[in-house]
């Protein structure tokens, strides 16, 4: 194990913690928009401050890289969550890509990992979803969607592609998380349609795979049966045989009357 794999391992939770403060940070002023401009202010540096740990925690797996330009190709999700900036318009995305880095530092089995990260996603980027076209709806003359819960329903109805269109954003910054949001939902089908279908595969190959290794078995103990039958066939042959010859020779050494 390298240097770099251990720091990993070592700050995962870590790291999921200041991903849930980071998040909450923005979160709870636009879900709690009666809050003093105090609370404002000390969630705004929560915010700075769980960025410069994601920096820190960016520029010390930069150095234990044992290559760092293939590190950087690897990990563009985790500089962009470090070189975006703290822009409205752009939460959504950087929420996507911190979901993304915390999900690479998890160690889960393969199966489990692909669960894990569908639901999560989904769950996930509903939530986020949510909250951000709320934030940049909500003050809009024209917008439509007022509340937490419009915001929830319109992100539910975006995702899976039902879209009723009684909610929908009205402003440039909550179309482009409309468009994020249908990305995503599109893209969560289509693994979840493709992860059904290989489980059917999967079983459809294994009962198949029994089908014939049990006509396999058949076909040898088959084989064996007519064998047996063929080595029984020569036995009773050879048994008439002998007895044919015992009974000749019987006769020939029984005394003959005179």
């Amino acid at each position: 194990m390298n240097r770099l794999t251990s720091w990993e391992r070592r700050t995962s939770t870590a790291l999921l913690i200041i991903g849930t403060g980071f998040l909450l940070g923005w979160a709870i002023p636009v879900l709690v928009p009666g809050l003093p401009p105090a609370a404002h202010t000390a969630l705004w540096y929560l915010q700075v401050v769980t960025w410069a740990l994601f920096t820190a925690d960016y520029l010390i797996r930069l150095a234990l890289a044992p290559q760092r330009l293939r590190f950087v190709l690897r990990n563009i999700p985790s500089l962009l969550v470090v070189v975006l900036p703290l822009l409205r318009p752009l939460w959504l995305i950087r929420a996507l890509l911190l979901l993304q880095v915390i999900a690479e530092r998890i160690r889960l089995p393969l199966r489990l990992r692909a669960v894990v990260y569908v639901s999560g996603t989904a769950v996930f980027m509903a939530a986020v979803g949510s909250i951000a076209v709320l934030d940049m709806e909500r003050d809009n003359a024209d917008g439509n969607i007022k509340t937490i819960s419009d915001a929830l329903w319109w992100s539910l109805t975006t995702m899976t592609t039902v879209g009723y269109g009684d909610r929908f954003p009205v402003t440039p910054e909550g179309r482009l998380v409309a468009a994020v949001l249908m990305i995503t939902g599109i893209a969560l089908l289509g693994v979840v349609t493709a992860a059904i279908a290989s489980w059917f595969v999967e079983r459809f190959e294994r009962a198949a795979a029994l089908d014939r290794q049990a006509s396999a078995e058949l076909a040898q103990v088959v084989t064996e049966l007519t064998e047996t039958r063929k080595a029984l066939a020569d036995l009773t042959s050879s048994h008439r045989q002998l007895h044919d010859e015992l009974a000749a020779l019987t006769a020939r050494l029984t005394p003959q009357p005179k």
